[in-house]
């Protein structure tokens, strides 16, 4: 698998240097490299508590996103999953503790432990003043003796570091985070695994399966569920989570885990909100990822006033998306002038089976048309045309059936609401301009042609542009000789654009020449589809 890196060996080492580089100057680090590859605050004058966390690379922005005021003084970067030395996790502790001590939020993994607990010793002898918490939120694995550190972990550094910011004695920051880590619960959910640099990728979740409760480094989950789409996902998680959660206030933290794209984390939020079971939710944003995991995590924590506060406390940096209250969704009427006017529903049988057919035919051919557009577009034209034609089957009991004047502009509105992208407008403009033509006393064959002239118009596409308009113009041409005439039209003006290879509209003309050779345009393809049908039917 591609990847935007260089040399796996100094992978982490440029990544931080980028962050660094993009820091305005807040940020430094220590002149270790490559053994030692430590993060802290430049403006550290450690007067007040310090926080250090850790541990191996690969779940940015942490820990180095979350180095600031407010949150922690120190990173100790490791490699891709790999526990930082001893040597570095010293060398952070020395370089930003004073009198006031410094507490170390550690995950619990074996490495981290060890190498973070040894060199709280070592400083300890030198005369610095340390405690160490261990976080241990994951309850993926409830008989685990050792649950994993996981997103929660966040909770600790943001509830710490803003007492620690305050000035609070060692005593209170420590007491602070282990009472956050006996509460915080935390467990994840995941489509696919993730890709290691440099390393072949592990394919174990079979296409249809999601695994529950996987480690942030990729190791698997309790188990493989069946997938059936966002609420389902969200819902088995927050089952897990709910014996964690008490009366009052909670909040979530909704974690993407590295590659989810932003609109299926804001569909994974409309279920968390809509579930009941948090107050409030820190997200949705990737906070503490596993490099390209295609998946998420819930990090539930029931809060008092104080942590609550500790929590909503403002920091700058960008990784830390900040605590907001769920609540309903603010939905305001349309302005009048946007409001449609509802035409008034006629009933003519021959009208609405014709449409209903177009339908169906449309619907048919989704898979069809998709993998058409796949070659010059991003594969949804199908998609697009059978979503319209499902709504608009469902609409037509309050279509004017028996008066074209009025049916026009009503497909040509219903269409603007339910089909995405250009299609629906361009349809739209067809449906209203043709709806004009009939008003002004033109017969349906001339008024679909001022449609398609209308279109042309606005659009800017004519015969020859690879686009529905070299299927949708002959066959209005031939359509005075009959349905079988403008079906045989349509199919050889949706062929020629085959031989068609360099688009002048639409989004085909985006696309390379060597894309589109010896391919259909799928937009014509579904006029010659539908010409086809109807004519075909007539036969019947």
């Amino acid at each position: 698998m591609a990847q935007f890196v260089n040399a796996k060996d100094d992978l982490v080492k440029e990544a931080i240097d980028g962050v660094l580089a993009c820091s305005g100057g807040t940020l430094a680090r220590l002149d270790g490299y490559p053994h030692i590859k430590v993060v802290f605050r430049s403006d550290w004058d450690r007067s007040r508590v310090a926080l250090i966390s850790g541990g191996g690379s690969g779940h940015e922005p942490a820990h180095a996103g979350f180095v600031g005021p407010g949150m922690l003084t120190a990173a100790i970067c490791g490699e891709v999953f790999a526990s930082p030395s001893v040597d570095a996790v010293l060398a952070g502790i020395l370089a930003v503790t004073g009198a006031a001590g410094c507490l170390l939020i550690v995950k619990n993994y074996t490495g981290d432990r060890l190498n973070f607990g040894l060199a709280m010793e070592r400083a300890r002898a030198l005369g610095r003043k340390v405690e160490m918490v261990v976080v241990d939120d994951d309850i993926a694995l409830p008989d685990l003796p050792q649950p994993r550190g996981v997103a929660g972990t966040l909770f600790v550094h943001k509830i710490a570091g803003a007492l620690a910011e305050q000035g609070k004695p060692l005593e209170e920051v420590t007491a602070a985070a282990r009472r956050v880590i006996a509460n915080v619960a935390s467990i994840g959910k995941s489509l696919d695994t993730c890709t290691v640099p440099g390393s072949p990728k592990e394919s174990r979740i079979p296409a249809g399966k999601a695994e529950l409760g996987l480690g942030i480094h990729g190791e698997p989950g309790v188990q493989q569920v069946d997938f059936s789409g966002a609420e389902d996902a969200m819902g088995i998680v927050l089952d897990k989570l709910r014996p964690h959660v008490t009366g009052g206030p909670c909040v979530a933290l909704l974690n993407n885990l590295g590659s989810t794209t932003p609109l299926e984390m804001s569909v994974l939020s409309h279920a968390l909100a809509q579930s009941g079971l948090a107050s409030h939710v820190i997200g949705p944003a990737p906070m503490m990822t596993s490099l390209d995991m295609h998946g998420f995590s819930i990090s539930v924590l029931p809060v008092n006033d104080a942590e609550m506060a500790a929590l909503a406390a403002p920091v700058p940096m960008a990784a830390w998306p900040g605590i907001h209250e769920l609540g309903q969704v603010q939905v305001v009427p349309l302005p009048d002038s946007l409001t449609p006017i509802e035409p008034i529903p006629s009933v003519n049988d021959r009208t609405r089976a014709t449409i209903e057919h177009v339908a169906d035919l449309l619907m048919a051919a989704e898979a069809r048309l998709n993998e058409l557009d796949a070659k010059s577009g991003d594969g949804d034209t199908g998609s697009t045309l059978a979503t319209a034609a499902h709504a608009l089957k469902g609409s037509l009991d309050r279509m004017p059936l028996a008066d074209l004047t009025q049916l026009f502009p009503a497909l040509g509105n219903e269409l603007s609401q339910t089909m995405g992208g250009s299609s629906g407008v361009i349809l739209a403009i067809y449906f209203n301009a043709a709806g004009d033509a009939c008003a002004n006393g033109a017969p349906v064959e001339r008024a679909l042609r001022e449609g398609l002239q209308r279109v042309s118009d606005v659009g800017g596409a004519r015969v020859g542009d690879r686009t529905m308009i070299d299927a949708l113009s002959p066959a209005l041409d031939a359509l005075r000789e009959g349905l079988a005439s403008a079906a045989l039209a349509a199919r050889a003006g949706a062929d020629a654009t085959a031989g068609i290879h360099r688009a002048k509209a639409g989004r085909a003309a985006y696309v390379p020449s060597e894309n589109l050779k010896g391919h259909n345009d799928p937009g014509a393809e579904a006029v010659a589809l539908v010409f086809e049908g109807l004519a075909s039917s007539l036969k019947e």
